[in-house]
């Protein structure tokens, strides 16, 4: 007997069993932990690609106006109709769940943590406490998303494993909460590196407009707009103007062509000091073909086109200077009167066209309707554009000819390329920054950042012209009249949009 059970303990076959039986539950669990780490990875990994579209989207509608968040919203119920395919804690068959509105919270801020190591919270605190959350519309830029706790598992708020953790004293579910910001960034292409100070400012809060309201209202329809660079030493304020930075070499060019060769973001532009006002006149002029000083030669490039329609009251063939005739046989777009800050009064009477029209078409006026009026009066005294508008788009007007002895055409005479100018884009048209000059009277006339009060799309009523007009247009010691402009659209929610679609670009970006 003793020597069986000797012979028993002594036996090692089956031993494999033994060890197999006591470490199978825990190759198992290590496999069935691995499982689950690698699903809840695929689940983190859609969900993050998930709540990064959804601030990409709520992020792209946050461009400064009254409905910007209410728009993000939309763009948020929109986007959560699809669905996120993950792992119920209820019934571990289903995989299908709808990632609703309740599942996420969706958070607007004002900026973030310039320090990407600080965290948010999905209220829009950061771990120092800062709140940068806001509920206006006109201030947020960043769209914080973050996934609900509540919102993984039918309400159950927790990823369902399938390793049986209640066996080891813990959970069988654990929660998955990615998070995304994104952030809306606007810029504008094309666009004169200049920029105007807003004739709508004072020092009075009570009475001083953003360039938008002052549109909104109407105040800026048909006034004429002079603005000239102020002397050195002097701080510029409303009615004055000065240069932006750019890529390009030439600030002629830039001018001419329209464009900066950069983008400007929307809230931040850099002043360039110095201005050669000769480069800036002639820059200009090109857009009435008049070719004159460095740019005589380029009457046959279209970079440099007219618009279609020039007629500015001076002989037709006299293509390197703007010199009006004085005997009224041919006019240009009449000026405003009664300035103020460098803003004419309205044009108050259809009489104020009548010699106008009589010079240039010889006829009596046909009261022009104001189309372009922000209020939507179209009864009203039509502006200096709208009667440019007119004559392009009514045939035969454009090609009138004046009064003896000038005979002016507004067709562009000058222009010798083979390629002939184009009405889109309007070549007297410009996008042009507007800045609070009184608020910003330090910052101007340095390399400084600014926030512009706004851009507008702004009509050249006239060429520039010399004080000496004996004098070549480059040449400093002329002396410089102002330019000439009215405001024809503005930026933002109050605005005609034709600056927005043809010369902003949106666009949002993810920052975490």
């Amino acid at each position: 007997m003793l020597g069986t059970i000797r012979a028993f303990w002594n036996d090692q076959r089956g031993v494999a069993m033994i060890l197999v039986a006591i470490m199978l539950p825990v190759l198992i669990g290590f496999a069935v932990l691995a499982i689950d780490m690698s699903r809840a990875n695929g689940l983190h990994n859609d969900l993050q690609k998930g709540v990064d579209a959804l601030a990409l989207a709520t992020a792209a509608e946050l461009d400064g106006r009254a409905d910007s968040i209410t728009r993000a919203n939309l763009a948020k119920t929109t986007l959560l109709t699809n669905k996120t395919k993950f792992s119920t804690s209820d019934d571990p068959t289903s995989h299908d769940h709808t990632l609703a509105v309740a599942d996420v919270t969706v958070t607007y801020l004002t900026g973030i943590p310039a320090d990407d190591s600080i965290t948010l919270s999905a209220a829009g605190v950061d771990a120092n406490g800062v709140n940068w959350a806001s509920t206006d519309p006109k201030a947020v830029t960043f769209s914080l998303v973050t996934v609900n706790a509540s919102g993984l598992a039918d309400g159950a708020g927790a990823f369902a494993t399938i390793f049986p953790a209640s066996f080891i004293g813990s959970k069988d579910t654990f929660d998955i909460q990615p998070q995304a910001v994104a952030g809306f960034v606007q810029s504008i292409c094309e666009t004169v590196p200049l920029f105007m100070c807003n004739p709508f400012e004072t020092t009075d809060p009570l009475t001083s407009k953003t360039i938008q309201q002052a549109f909104a209202s109407g105040d800026t329809y048909s006034r004429e707009v002079q603005i000239l660079k102020v002397n050195a030493g002097e701080n510029p304020g409303p009615g004055n103007f000065g240069l932006l930075d750019n890529n390009l070499t030439s600030l002629r060019d830039a001018i001419a062509m329209g464009t900066a060769g950069t983008c400007y973001n929307r809230n931040a532009i850099t002043t360039k000091t110095g201005v050669t006002l000769g480069q800036v006149n002639t820059g200009l002029n090109t857009r009435f073909a008049i070719y004159s000083g460095s740019l005589n030669s380029q009457d046959k490039n279209f970079a440099y086109r007219p618009s279609t329609n020039v007629r500015k009251g001076q002989k037709s063939n006299m293509c390197n200077k703007y010199s009006p005739v004085s005997d009224g046989s041919a006019l240009p777009l009449p000026p405003g009167a009664n300035y103020t800050k460098g803003k004419s009064d309205k044009i108050t009477s259809q009489g104020f066209w009548s010699a106008y029209w009589l010079a240039n078409h010889k006829t009596n006026y046909v009261n022009v309707p104001s189309k372009t009026n922000p209020t939507g009066v179209t009864s009203e005294p039509a502006s200096r554009y709208d009667v440019y508008r007119y004559e392009i788009d009514h045939p035969g007007l454009v090609e009138d000819q004046s009064n003896n002895p000038t005979k002016e055409v507004g067709t562009p005479q000058c222009y010798k390329g083979s390629q002939a100018p184009t009405d889109s884009p309007d070549r007297r048209l410009l996008n042009m920054a507007i800045i609070d000059c009184i608020a910003n009277t330090a910052k101007i006339n340095g390399h400084v950042q600014i926030k512009p009060d706004g851009y507008a799309s702004v009509f050249v009523n006239t060429p520039i012209a010399k004080q000496d007009n004996s004098k070549d247009d480059e040449d400093s010691t002329a002396g410089e009249k102002p330019i000439s402009l009215e405001i024809v659209d503005v930026d933002g929610g109050f605005a005609n949009n034709t600056l927005v679609d043809k010369a902003f670009r949106n666009e949002a970006q993810l920052y975490r």
